[in-house]
């Protein structure tokens, strides 16, 4: 059975259980990005609700907290150590978010 079809299978029954009843933000719209569909947006919201996040969110962070080091530097040769430090990590988050798509992709 397709994925698809089976998660509908179990919304249904959620639904008809009641268990789709009074969640936080019902009949608000999602906060999807432009980047994510509707179903990755929701699924990313479960899991940083729940505390876990992907790897390349985490990637993406330590990104942020490199150039922020990367501005504040003066000095050439810790400069250059944060730039190599920087296309490492964000080759890495690259990859994540590629080996992400080609899992999600139908």
């Amino acid at each position: 059975m397709r994925f698809d079809k089976l998660a509908e299978r179990q919304i249904l029954k959620a639904q008809s259980e009641g268990q789709l009843d009074d969640l936080n933000g019902a009949g608000k719209p999602l906060n999807a990005e432009a980047s994510c569909d509707a179903a990755q947006s929701a699924g990313f919201r479960i899991m940083a609700e729940a505390g876990v996040l992907p790897r390349e969110f985490e990637l993406k962070r330590e990104a942020a907290d490199l150039r922020a080091k990367l501005a504040e530097t003066t000095d050439e040769a810790v400069h250059k150590a944060f730039m190599a430090k920087l296309a490492e990590v964000e080759m890495r988050r690259a990859i994540e978010e590629e080996a992400r798509r080609k899992f999600m992709r139908p």
